[in-house]
């Protein structure tokens, strides 16, 4: 089946000439400036003898060392897009060669911690959401990437999860441990409850993040490995979630209800933490906390 990620203007998107476009650009501009210090010389590039009329990098070519589209890009420069991912701004300051105080006014100017590093799945995540899932004691908590990916999870989440680990540990991936895991339908009783809700959060994802590449990558291969994905996907909506309710069975100690919240911050779209927690003095509260103190180990 052939994949349709649908095409719209990214949210928060300001017509040109608009009110919201004549707001302070201070990561716009800084990108101008630094892209206007470097001679394509500087960065490997030939201009094949030829003179140009104004001085620096053009646009394409930024756009081109640092992987990403020259669309996206005029739109961060422009100051249509305000919230680039930690690997775009990675990827804009090893195309610019920053220095690292420069690297770091970068990521301060589009929102983001200076100490993020592409290669920390942790490292992603915005302190405000790790604050929040580091005092999770009695809940699991764990935080998802716009493509789905485990950025982070605390000690419970992860017990929760073992029956999904492997050799080479736990799946980092929830959409593909929902659709490709053998184990999925058993675990989730809800099943296509949990996969409507995940499907909705990707496509909604996948409207606001159009140059994404993890979320295009996803969706790529789930349609190759899932044809519940590819029918699935066909019939969902650009939905986002503020709280879920989910019923597992975990082979250590049965069914377990949790009730999920979910939390984001505005400076890094998509990225979202889930607080999953069972009824007070339930019966699910008494095997979440047996389960937590035995480390999900198997009987």
């Amino acid at each position: 089946m052939r994949m349709h990620v649908p095409s719209m203007a990214p949210v928060g998107s300001a017509p040109r000439g608009s009110t919201g476009e004549r707001r302070e650009n201070s990561l716009g501009e800084f990108l101008r400036a630094r892209r206007s210090q470097l001679a394509p010389a500087d960065v490997g590039l030939s201009t094949g003898g030829r003179r140009r009329r104004v001085d620096g990098l053009r646009r394409q070519e930024v756009a081109v060392l640092a992987h990403v589209s020259a669309d996206h890009y005029s739109r961060l420069e422009q100051g249509r897009e305000r919230h680039p991912s930690p690997r775009i701004v990675e990827a804009l300051a090893q195309a610019l060669r920053l220095a690292p105080d420069a690297r770091s006014h970068l990521f301060r100017l589009a929102g983001l911690n200076p100490n993020l590093r592409p290669d920390t799945a942790r490292g992603q995540v915005h302190p405000e959401l790790l604050h929040i899932l580091d005092t999770s004691h009695q809940a699991a908590a764990y935080v998802l990437s716009p493509g789905f990916d485990i950025l982070a999870a605390n000690a419970p989440a992860r017990v929760l999860l073992s029956p999904f680990a492997d050799a080479a540990g736990t799946d980092q991936n929830l959409l593909r441990i929902l659709f490709t895991h053998p184990g999925a339908r058993t675990y989730f009783t809800e099943w296509p409850v949990a996969a409507a809700g995940s499907l909705h959060t990707l496509r909604l994802n996948a409207v606001r993040l159009p140059n994404d590449t993890e979320i295009v990558d996803l969706i790529t291969g789930l349609f190759a490995q899932s044809a519940d994905f590819a029918r699935n996907w066909e019939n969902s909506a650009a939905i986002g979630l503020d709280h879920a309710y989910r019923k597992v069975v975990h082979p250590t100690v049965g069914h377990i209800e949790l009730s999920y919240r979910v939390h984001g911050v505005a400076a890094v779209p998509g990225q979202h933490l889930l607080v999953g927690a069972p009824a007070p003095g339930s019966r699910s509260a008494e095997a979440f906390t047996y389960l937590a103190a035995m480390g999900g180990q198997q009987p």
